[in-house]
């Protein structure tokens, strides 16, 4: 069995002050975002054992944040910055979480870029909790999470509709729940 995590980085600015899209950081609300996210996973162990994370400012940051939220609830997860993840669409990504059986982590999160994460997301989606299934059809937001489970011994057996979605969370939908 291997979970995988999909994260989409925090609510950015609109522009960066040196005009690149990979230079936007958080702002206010994605601070908020990242850390409300980092204590959800704080409290819903297991955590991942590898972290692959785009480079953008906004992606490293939303996992400074994370990881500083889940540090004292178990060990670190070892984190590699992976260039391709900037920009990356699902076949893409696939290869790259393909490429995770090298360190053969149980549990690897991604942490990366819409439209690839979501369309990655949608892709690898073969079976799960029909909620989850409809919220994340719609989008995965910032700060998004999406967890699969795949029913296999290595990395290089994750295909596209062979996931079970386990989770679809987000700020918004945990701001919800907590009303409920």
């Amino acid at each position: 069995m291997r979970r995988l995590l999909l994260l989409r980085h925090a609510k950015t600015e609109t522009d960066s002050p040196s005009g690149h899209d990979q230079d936007r950081r958080l702002d206010e609300r994605g601070h908020r975002d990242a850390a409300e996210i980092g204590g959800w996973l704080a409290d819903h162990p297991p955590f991942p054992n590898r972290a692959l994370v785009s480079p953008a400012v906004r992606t490293t940051q939303t996992w400074d944040i994370v990881r500083d939220a889940i540090k004292e609830a178990g060990p670190a997860p070892k984190v590699e910055f992976v260039p391709e993840l900037y920009g990356a669409d699902p076949t893409l990504l696939l290869t790259t979480i393909r490429m995770a059986s090298v360190t053969d982590p149980k549990r690897l999160m991604l942490i990366g870029h819409n439209p690839g994460m979501h369309e990655l997301a949608l892709t690898l989606t073969g079976s799960g909790e029909e909620a989850a299934k409809r919220a994340l059809s719609h989008n995965l937001p910032t700060s998004g999470l999406a967890i699969f489970d795949f029913a296999i011994d290595d990395w290089n057996e994750v295909s596209f509709r062979r996931g079970r979605l386990v989770l679809f969370v987000s700020p918004k939908l945990l701001k919800q729940a907590s009303r409920n």
